[in-house]
């Protein structure tokens, strides 16, 4: 039976929704890991770290699709609850209209600075040359990566989330079969894994830009629009608190791959990678949730429905709560394998991974509150908050945490800033939760 944004959702139902969603998310952080197993075993430790340091900088780049897609979506599908279903179609026309001429110019700007960029960053002779042919490659295929952010929220609200999830897998499984084949067989190095990430992100984004251009069964379409500077603001404004947590997840992990190398040296930014591998498929599962229940929570709010919105909440909370604790558990139970199937090469960098992933995965324990707590203002319009709560969620609390407890801990300092700033940023998104609850009657 086909779920509708206007249905009552109990568990059962909220979670055969936003499984595609979640899934999709995993999928697509699965990309970096991909890459990572086979430049870390069949290419080596330095063009390993390579990949870790530049990473961010090709994130932040990508994250725009992000914006558009979750603060766009929000507007749409609150545009759908109206019942002006041509508009809903204007509007997300419009969107990815402009994310597609954006895409363009920002990998021509990434494609010309990443040199300087990553040389301030303090990459120096190999691997600054690896950062860079890395990234030129991947970021070829940028406007396609952006679109493809973007309609992981918009299938979603177009209610094919399964046609989404498709997708995803689709080029995932791409991104396997190449990494294999350009790394493993043709041993063609670091160049192979940038060409296979590159046209798997192709094949994500290509795909569902072909599907909404035609006739489809989906609520929907690319069609004729006109420009609305009110409309892309307000996506944008809506959407900020998400490119504002790519951005700075990024940046701070720029900030910890500088600390690494003055605390570890290059086996401190090899072992961080393997850790980022983990935390971005364990926190896709909580943002590909929010993804796929912000159009929910978007929809009731323009129906003006609070009995669904409190529900949804509730439920909400409660999945999210349960996720944490089997994300602790199974990050535990996983260390030691993990931390071997990645660098157990070295007896050293092991050692280090293995230490930094049991202490690093209690973070899994608190981080989904404030990720869910972002999307949920987001679909009820309110950026603002939205925006504060990643803000502090992913700068201010992690840059303070890993500024300052290294002094005390040393290393172990380094992999403990995270855990402080996701449980500071819990409670910060719980007080907002209690204080707003009168203004959306959730």
């Amino acid at each position: 039976m086909k779920i509708q944004l206007s249905d009552h959702f109990d568990y059962r139902k909220l979670l055969r929704f936003t499984l595609p969603s979640i899934v999709m998310m995993i999928f697509t952080s699965i990309y970096g890991v991909v890459d990572g197993f086979f430049v870390s075993n069949f290419v080596g430790k330095t063009p390993f770290a390579a990949v870790n340091f530049i990473m961010p900088f090709l994130m932040i780049l990508g994250a725009v699709g992000f914006m558009f897609g979750t603060g766009g979506s929000a507007l749409i599908a609150f545009t759908v609850g109206t019942g002006d279903r041509e508009r809903a179609d204007r509007l997300f026309s419009l969107f990815v209209y402009v994310s597609g001429v954006l895409g363009i110019l920002i990998a021509v700007f990434g494609i010309v600075f990443i040199r300087p960029i990553a040389s301030l960053l303090g990459a120096e002779g190999a691997m600054l040359d690896q950062c860079v042919s890395y990234g030129r490659i991947v970021l070829l295929a940028l406007p396609a990566f952006m679109l493809q952010f973007e309609f992981q929220s918009y299938f979603a609200t177009a209610e094919k989330p399964q046609l989404g999830l498709a997708v995803t897998i689709a080029a995932g499984v791409t991104n396997m079969v190449l990494d294999a084949l350009f790394v493993a067989v043709f041993r063609w190095g670091l160049t192979g894994a940038a060409a296979a990430t590159a046209l798997s992100q192709a094949v994500g984004g290509i795909i569902p830009l072909l599907y909404f251009a035609r006739p489809n069964s989906s609520i929907l379409r690319l069609t004729k629009t006109r420009f609305d500077g009110k409309a892309l603001l307000k996506a944008c404004t809506n959407g900020s608190s998400e490119l504002m947590s790519n951005v700075s997840m990024s940046l701070v992990s720029m900030l910890y791959n500088v600390q690494l190398i003055r605390y570890a040296g290059e086996d401190g930014v090899a072992a961080y990678g393997v850790l980022m591998y983990v935390n971005l498929v364990f926190l896709a599962a909580f943002i590909g949730y929010s993804v796929g229940c912000a159009p929910v929570i978007g929809y009731h709010f323009g129906a003006a429905d609070h009995v669904e919105l409190r529900n949804l909440r509730k439920k909400s909370l409660t999945i999210i709560a349960c996720f944490s604790v089997a994300m602790l558990c199974l990050a535990e139970l996983l260390a030691q394998p993990l931390s071997m199937i990645f660098v157990g090469y070295d007896p050293s960098l092991f050692a280090l991974t293995r230490q930094g992933f049991r202490i690093y995965s209690f973070s899994f324990l608190f981080a989904g509150i404030a990720v869910f707590g972002s999307s949920f203002f987001t679909a009820l319009g309110n950026g603002l908050v939205s925006a504060l709560i990643s803000f502090l969620r992913t700068l201010v609390f992690q840059v303070t945490a890993v500024l300052v407890f290294p002094l005390i801990w040393g290393i172990d300092g380094i992999w403990m800033s995270i855990v402080a700033a996701e449980l500071m940023a819990a409670v910060v998104t719980i007080l907002f939760m209690i204080g707003k609850r009168a203004k959306y009657h959730y």
